[in-house]
This record gives C-alpha cells, structure tokens and sequence, in this order.
C-alpha cells in the first residue's frame, strides 16, 4: 500500500529548482540572485551569461534547470517565462582558524549558500 500522493507545492503555471551547498556566501549569492529576479528567461540567461561575478554561472545553471522542469514536466511554453522567485538561504559553515602572531588564532568562517529559482507562465495579452 502506497501512500497517497501529496499535491504540488507551486501553482500549474510555475516551476522550481534548487541548488544546495553553493560554495559562497548567502550575501554574495543575493546580489546576484535579486539582479534576475522579475526578468523574462531569456534576458536573464543573457544577464547570467556575460556577468563578471563568479557564481552566475551557478545561478545561470540553476535558472536552466528550472527552465528545464518547466518545458518538460510541467509542458509550460518556455518564451513566455518570468523569473518569478529568486531566495537565497544559508547552509553549512565550515569553521576554519590560521596561526596568529604570539600564539594565537585567527578564526575562518567558510559560508555555503542554497539558491532557489521559481519560474512562472505570464499570459501575454496579444
């Protein structure tokens, strides 16, 4: 006996993906992350791509993956898609120390991010 099946979280117009254990600080992902927010796909794609931060090319990768599950499990027309949702959250903190002078230590902290992209449907009035 199976259990029963749970509804979908988002609406039939949206789609998500999430990216876990980014090696980045949740404060440096959030830059980013709130440039694409509101955009269409394709101009987002095209921000992510010629970007001069390091992490958009894990944001770009991200956003086509949520393109992705749009167009083929939720059969949503991929030239009318928005950048609905962009959140960043905090994940591990690697704790780390160096040597310093006279015996002491200086404390490192290594922040991880998570990053989660929605998409959604617009109807564009023709």
């Amino acid at each position: 006996m199976s259990k029963p099946k749970t509804k979908r979280a988002q609406a039939d117009n949206e789609a998500k993906a999430v990216t876990r254990s980014i090696r980045i600080s949740p404060r440096k992902l959030n830059e980013v992350a709130a440039e694409i927010r509101g955009m269409k796909v394709a101009k987002a794609l095209a921000h992510l791509t010629f970007s001069r931060r390091r992490i958009a090319k894990d944001v770009k990768k991200t956003l086509e993956s949520a393109i992705a599950n749009a167009e083929n499990n939720h059969s949503l027309d991929i030239n009318d898609l928005v950048v609905a949702e962009t959140w960043v959250g905090k994940n591990l903190v690697m704790k780390r120390w160096s040597p310093d002078s006279r015996g002491r230590v200086g404390h490192l902290a290594k922040f991880f991010s998570e990053l989660t992209i929605i998409v959604r449907q617009t109807k564009e009035a023709a």
